[in-house]
């Protein structure tokens, strides 16, 4: 292959600098325009500088690694909306059996969801759980975080979706999804384990120290954050979380039986028969009755059936208050089983995306109607998802 003319050289150099300097650094002060834009700010410099032609430009934009990159990031963010990387998060805590646990727990789940969810996805979202985590225990959180990093970037090594580098290689290649992922995840185990013991062997003082008092208070907010904390904005907006079904089954049941129950109709049949033996002593009182015996009974009468009709009015309320709670508790049930019926769907649909690239499909566009399905299936404006 013959050297290129030196102008071109030069020039080629003084683009790519440009783009690497940009990508490195995306906060320069001098060109503050972030990644992206300086890569196709480097890009459009080299067929300004004539280093490459347009149509050798097109050419070298891959479709196939393109689509298969967009259908899988499409798909992570509507599992992390199906609520898959808290349920991930919950495992790390799950019996746990101390500090040196936790961090090989870090290990394995990092590279299982970076292998199947890209590792960028997984370093961002399992962050906060690991810090949460950290803080409940009273332990510090940055061997965890570096178990993360380091072992996200070995589990994506794992399959094509691990990361944009395992995509070209397996679409430049034509290695199937198959033989990918079974000629790596040897390697990617042994990588774990020898990751797990040197990061161990590292902080081994430091998690050994054991924290015999933990914080009550950060305990009790951590678990509160991992509860509401949500990827979607899909929440009940009128009614609180914290509410579970049982509880709204309770309610329902309550409400129910008090408006049908026989102390609500005898209460109502003695006020109506407390009214009628007022009306009957109105009428039968003599005239010749003294007149402050008559006033003394007339404010007594009047003070009872005051009383008696904020009675009425109060169980009114209470009726009224109760029926509120059964009819929001009733739509609280229907959204939440909707809610479990499509992540449900969301789960199956990203199963069937995978055994599919196992079978030897077309990665990309299996990848993108994978995305397509769970856009259609979601039954919203794609907007907010295709953003993030």
């Amino acid at each position: 292959m013959a050297l290129a003319p030196i102008p071109k050289v030069v020039l080629g150099s003084i683009a790519f600098a440009i783009f690497w300097i940009l990508a490195v650094f995306p906060a320069v002060p001098f060109l503050p325009i972030g990644r992206t834009a300086g890569s196709l700010l480097g890009a459009m410099l080299m067929v300004i500088f004539r280093v490459i032609t347009p149509e050798e430009a097109y050419a070298a934009i891959d479709l196939p690694i393109l689509g298969l990159l967009f259908g899988t990031m499409v798909v992570s963010v509507y599992l992390e909306r199906a609520d898959m990387f808290k349920y991930i998060g919950k495992l790390l805590s799950w019996k746990s059996k101390g500090a040196k646990d936790l961090l090989c727990r870090i290990c394995l789940i990092s590279a299982l969801s970076s292998a199947l969810f890209t590792n960028d996805t997984s370093c961002v979202v399992l962050t906060e759980f690991i810090l949460k985590i950290a803080k409940q225990h009273n332990l510090p959180p940055h061997p965890f975080l570096l178990a993360l990093a380091s072992s996200a970037n070995i589990g994506s090594s794992a399959t094509p979706i691990g990361n944009p580098q395992n995509l070209v290689i397996a679409v430049e290649s034509k290695i199937s999804f198959g033989e990918f992922l079974f000629g790596i995840v040897p390697a990617m185990l042994i990588g774990v384990v020898v990751n797990a013991l040197i990061l161990i062997a590292m902080y081994w003082k430091l998690l050994s120290v054991h924290k015999d008092i933990e914080d009550p208070i950060a305990e009790v907010a951590a678990e509160e954050d991992v509860n509401s904390h949500q990827f979607s904005p899909a929440t009940m907006s009128h009614y609180s979380s914290s509410l579970n079904s049982q509880e709204l089954n309770g309610y329902i049941v309550e409400s129910s039986s008090i408006q049908n129950s026989p102390q609500v109709h005898n209460l109502r049949n003695r006020l109506v028969s407390s009214d009628s033996e007022i009306d009957r002593f109105h009428v039968g009182s003599t005239i010749d009755s003294a007149r402050n015996s008559t006033a003394s009974k007339e404010g007594t009468n009047n003070d009872l059936a005051s009383q008696e009709s904020k009675t009425v009015v109060e169980v009114d309320r209470t009726i009224e208050a109760h029926v509120l709670i059964s009819s929001e508790g009733k739509e609280y049930l229907s959204a939440d089983w909707k809610r479990r019926l499509w992540k449900s769907c969301v789960y199956m649909i990203t199963l069937g995306m995978l055994i599919a690239m196992l079978l030897g499909l077309n990665m990309s566009w299996t990848a993108i109607s994978a995305a397509l399905a769970l856009v259609v299936l979601d039954f919203k404006d794609a907007r907010p998802s295709l953003e993030k």
